[in-house]
């Protein structure tokens, strides 16, 4: 089976402005402490660029060119993030662990356990973040599967204690994001404007995916702390945008605007531009329908050719990597427009392609995903790649 109004007045500004002054942390721990970002935080979305540098269009063709394997043998790898340094975090769904990978020779350390990770179907510990303000604060993000629900937690990381016990305990920033078998979403990414999002599924249910008090079929925008952030279409509410099947790539590009890959169901599978409060359609809609109060995708790809993961922004264009599809796409933008059809690299030379991450020089860190149940793994599988393209 396949996984897959904004209240701008004076009460909105009242409320983050309380928030700000709170300083009082999540329920789980932190004593004292507040958001570590300040209420002031712009939303970015499709019009967030006006300001910013804009990157010149993508030429119409591109190149991939695998230029090393970094590491091999890693068991159900899903989440990645970079440390400052340039290694790499890297989550396995099933078994909740977490190592660490050298970027100079892929040397494999394990760093600690998620506790609490319940593995199922496509559940278990999902995307991981690192904290922009990592170098003092130590804090590492999960998002995983419990007995009862999925939710975001945030962990302190310890170098200097003894491999396999340098994560803290941790501390829940969000919860009540709907689980299930399938569509269990998972990505997290810290944005430009330092706050987290995360992008959820429904969980094979579909009604919550149109339900504003439902967290599944979303993408969430939050404090460090799990509070929605300031300029969020409802004050009061981590909601960002809404209609979503199941969300599991998120990439900002040069201009500061978001984007998400999603999974269809049975036709078309997405990529969307998300603007706060928008609402993509699922399950009313799939693909690009033309239909009165719903957003179209920005590119669609039938469900054999993508049933995309992770997604990237480099050297002007996004990247999407396709788990059925087999394969890397590469999405060459002029703005909030593609300059060309998406062209496809890497088709069945790995198998299932999980998550995509840019590097600081303009190239990409890819992940396959062979050992999940579905995809024909290896010997060497699963292995992280490293990858230049234009």
């Amino acid at each position: 089976m396949r996984r897959r109004t904004a209240r701008t007045g004076a009460a909105a500004l009242v409320a983050a402005t309380l928030l700000a002054l709170a300083g009082c942390s999540s329920e789980d721990g932190f004593p004292g402490e507040g958001p570590r970002q300040g209420s002031s935080a712009k939303s970015p979305g499709a019009g967030a660029s006006s300001g910013a540098p804009q990157a010149s269009p993508a030429p119409a063709t591109g190149s991939v060119k695998v230029v090393r394997t970094l590491t091999t043998k890693l068991g159900t790898p899903w989440g990645v993030a970079a440390l400052p340094g340039g290694d790499l975090l890297v989550g396995s769904r099933d078994t909740g662990k977490i190592v660490r990978v050298a970027a100079k020779d892929g040397a494999q350390a394990e760093v600690g356990e998620v506790p609490g990770v319940v593995k199922g179907g496509e559940g278990g510990l999902l995307g991981l973040a690192v904290s922009p303000d990592f170098a003092t604060d130590r804090l590492v993000y999960a998002y995983f599967t419990t007995d009862s629900d999925n939710r975001i937690a945030r962990l302190r990381y310890d170098e200097g204690k003894p491999a396999g016990q340098r994560l803290g305990a941790p501390d829940t920033v969000l919860r009540g994001i709907p689980k299930g078998t399938i569509h269990n979403g998972g990505r997290l990414a810290f944005g430009p404007d330092r706050m987290l999002y995360a992008g959820t599924g429904e969980a094979g249910q579909r009604d919550p995916a149109q339900d504003r008090k439902s967290l599944g079929g979303k993408i969430l925008r939050m404090t460090p702390d799990g509070r929605p952030a300031y300029g969020n279409p409802e004050a009061d509410s981590v909601v960002y945008s809404s209609g979503h099947r199941n969300v599991q790539g998120l990439a900002w590009d040069a201009g500061g605007r978001l984007w998400a890959s999603e999974f269809g169901q049975d036709t078309w599978d997405e990529l969307n531009l998300i603007r706060p409060g928008g609402n993509y359609g699922w399950p009313v809609v799939e693909g690009k329908a033309g239909r009165s109060g719903y957003t179209d995708p920005v590119e669609q790809w039938k469900t054999s050719d993508a049933s995309p993961s992770g997604l990237a922004y480099a050297k002007g264009s996004l990247w999407m990597a396709g788990l059925r599809g087999e394969r890397l796409w590469r999405i060459p933008l002029d703005g909030t427009r593609p300059v060309a059809a998406p062209q496809a690299f890497l088709k069945g030379e790995y198998g299932r392609l999980r998550t995509v991450l840019a590097t600081d020089d303009g190239g990409l860190w890819l992940t396959t995903s062979n050992t999940d149940g579905r995809g024909k793994p290896g010997a060497e599988d699963d292995r992280i790649l490293r990858l230049e393209v234009s």
